[in-house]
């Protein structure tokens, strides 16, 4: 249970570090006890579901929206909380490995703060409350699931006997070159003929996701004026877990 208790700690400090709020955040695991007074309004909480090799389900409260939306410098219409605290949530579930990320909804959670196995920190700002997020680790898609046991199990044999019945499932494959990070008031201003600079340097090998996992690199080329990737490595579970 300790390790699994880490990878929670581990997601609450890297949502704290992308917060954009005014003063910088802290998280403090709370007892079972407390954790189930961690209730809001339905319109305060946004929840979200991660999906990979090791899955969550988490919900985040803040107790001054408003001053994280100026925080994060943007007053348009068009970008809603949900969008200002996407780039957190990424970061919160980014620790858990590959994956993807599902949409934030408005909605209540208290099925997620009712559950043992969900883990709920006070988010504070010099001794003062700010908030609360909570997290449930979900390990191949079970709730409190033993990989080894699951592996041997005769469920597990059945399934993996009659993967050859999805072979025909269409799956998206994706290749990425590079990738940056910028606040919503840049890319509010960006403007035809803009350049935005890669985290990737001319030359390196593009990566090739699979469903949103990382499962390949790849060097881009030009197939009768089309672009496509010459797979370079595939990649072991290993390398990408």
């Amino acid at each position: 249970m300790t390790g699994t208790i880490t990878l929670h700690s581990a997601a609450a400090d890297a949502l704290v570090t992308a917060l954009p709020t005014p003063s910088p955040l802290r998280a403090v695991p709370l007892e079972a006890s407390l954790a189930q007074g961690r209730r809001s309004a339905a319109s305060t909480v946004v929840t979200t579901s991660f999906v990979g090799s090791v899955s969550a389900d988490t919900a985040l409260v803040l107790v001054d929206m408003d001053q994280l939306t100026a925080a994060a410098g943007t007053d348009s219409p068009l970008v809603s909380i949900n969008d200002v605290l996407r780039p957190a949530l990424e970061a919160a579930t980014g620790v858990l490995g590959a994956g993807v990320l599902g949409e934030s909804r408005r909605e209540p959670a208290d099925a997620l703060l009712a559950d043992p196995d969900t883990i709920v920190f006070d988010l504070t700002a010099a001794g003062q409350p700010a908030g609360w997020f909570a997290i449930r680790i979900r390990e191949n898609g079970t709730v409190g699931a033993d990989p080894a046991r699951a592996s041997s199990s005769p469920l597990f044999d059945s399934i993996a006997g009659n993967l050859s019945r999805i072979n025909n499932v269409e799956m998206a494959l994706t290749v990425e070159i590079g990738r940056t990070r910028m606040s919503v008031r840049d890319v509010l201003g960006l403007e035809p003929g803009a350049v935005i600079e890669l985290d990737r340097s001319a030359g390196a090998p593009a990566d090739v996701l699979l469903n949103g996992r990382l499962i390949a690199h790849g060097e881009v080329v030009v197939v009768d004026q089309d672009y496509a990737v010459r797979i370079t490595k595939i990649l072991d579970v290993a390398d990408v877990a």
